[in-house]
Parts: C-alpha cells; structure tokens; sequence
C-alpha cells in the first residue's frame, strides 16, 4: 500500500485508522475511485475506454487514480506486447471482495427518494 497520512480517529496500538471504515475510505475514496472499480465490475477496461465512461476525468487524474488503486492491490494492469500497445485493467480477487454492487443498489434507492421527496417538496411550495 502506499504511504498515506494517519486516519482521523485515534490510533489503536499500530494501526494508523480509527475503525475499519475508515480505513476502507482511504483506499476507494474520492471522486474517481468507485467509478473506475464500478465499471470494472463488468470485466476488463482499457484505458481509453475509461477515458470515454468518464470524460471528466482528465488523463492525468485517470492514471494517478489507476497507479493507486494497482498499488493497494485492488486492480491488475496488464500491458500487451503488441502494436499499438494495449493495457488492460481488471478487478483482483481483493478487488471482487467490495462492495461495489451494493454501493450501486443504494445509490440508485437514495436518488429514486431524494427524488421522490424533492417532487413532494416542490408540490408543496
């Protein structure tokens, strides 16, 4: 893993986080992390591809995010010897372990009521 700033809760003995969860969000937080791991979901993408499901992401970004999130052992990089060069990216067995899918299902729940509750709210005024 790379070398991150201690967590925001207390220390426990060696570990730098104060719970789990917190230690879980330091490695697929952010903007980028869970998309990319999202669309990962659904087997190999290559870096251009990327680069089209999420064209707000800049270059630069996409591989800073790409690099971290192969160093922390939740994504494989395979570079094909070929021309042009193609470099694939695929979930690891620790990647397949979260809960990405989970994480699609609630989202999807939360929008449809925030929804739900803004159009009550706009009927309202």
């Amino acid at each position: 893993m790379r070398n991150r700033k201690a967590g925001y809760g207390l220390c426990q003995g060696d570990n730098a986080y104060g719970c789990p969860v917190e230690a879980t969000l330091d490695v697929i937080g952010g903007k980028w992390k869970g998309v990319i791991l999202y669309y990962l979901t659904g087997g190999n993408v290559r870096f251009n591809e990327f680069r089209r499901l999420m064209p707000g992401i800049t270059q630069r970004m996409l591989t800073l995010q790409l690099r971290e999130l192969e160093s922390d052992g939740l994504i494989r990089r395979e570079a094909f010897q070929e021309i042009p060069p193609r470099v694939e990216y695929s979930l690891t067995e620790l990647g397949r372990t979260l809960i990405i899918l989970a994480m699609r299902a609630w989202g999807e729940k939360y929008h449809r009521l925030s929804a739900r509750d803004g159009a009550a709210e706009d009927a309202g005024r």
